[in-house]
């Protein structure tokens, strides 16, 4: 599994017109691949290093800040465009194995107590954040 972190002071998913998901003020927005291979055990391992992370201000993580997580499925993170002009998606997790793992990250960090919003699966979603620094970072598990 593959996470692209982004502290931000606020972000926000819109799908057809409607808001499905926001977080206001201090908070992670949190992009995750999944590829071939990964398991429930990854998903929590993930969640677990979300959930514990220290990029927030002061060094804080999540747990530490209480702050929320806007999670949202990306399988565009295992595209690759190192051949040709147009990338290839074959390291991307096909849907039906994506749905559950994702999910699963989620249902992992709300055990841990955190607060998170998601998008929508499968959804054309304008996402729209600001990054706070900017503070970006990759996690893979």
């Amino acid at each position: 599994m593959r996470a692209v972190v982004q502290r931000v002071d606020g972000a926000s998913v819109v799908v057809d017109g409607e808001t499905v998901a926001e977080v206001v003020g201090e908070g992670l927005c949190v992009l995750v691949g999944v590829t071939h291979g990964d398991t429930e055990d990854k998903a929590a391992q993930l969640a677990r290093k979300l959930w514990s992370v220290r990029i927030l201000e002061g060094e804080k993580s999540c747990s530490d800040a209480g702050a929320p997580l806007l999670v949202i499925s990306q399988f565009t993170l295992y595209g690759d465009a190192r051949k040709g002009r147009r990338p290839t998606w074959n390291a991307a997790a096909p849907g039906e194995i994506a749905e559950p793992l994702v999910d699963e990250v989620v249902a992992q960090l709300r055990a841990l107590g955190a607060d998170v919003r998601t998008g929508r699966f499968g959804a054309d979603m304008k996402v729209s954040l600001t990054n706070d620094g900017p503070f970006t970072v990759i996690i893979e598990v």
